[in-house]
């Protein structure tokens, strides 16, 4: 499982995105799963990082799932209409 950082706003989201796809290597063959229980400080750049993650996953054939989701990523990709393409899995409800 891949952990994201505590902070995945614009300035940083390249950095976070080159970082995953390097990890995605050693991750097994059945799929990809990306922890988000650490994130605290985020924006829009944080649903980009994660439609990419899922865009790699799918070219290599693998699964794709984003676990503990915080609540405010959850309303954040409602609000874009993303939370229907992304896989969040043990995610608290969003408000």
């Amino acid at each position: 499982m891949l952990l994201l950082p505590a902070t995945l706003t614009m300035p940083v989201a390249r950095d976070t995105l080159r970082m995953l796809s390097q990890a995605f290597k050693q991750e097994p063959d059945t799929g990809i799963v990306v922890d988000a229980s650490g994130l605290q400080q985020f924006d829009t750049a944080a649903l980009a990082v994660l439609l990419e993650c899922q865009r790699v996953a799918q070219a290599w054939g693998k699964g794709f799932a984003v676990r503990h989701a915080p609540p405010k990523l959850l309303a954040l990709a409602r609000l874009y209409g993303v939370d229907a393409v992304l896989s969040f899995e043990g995610a608290a409800a969003a408000p």
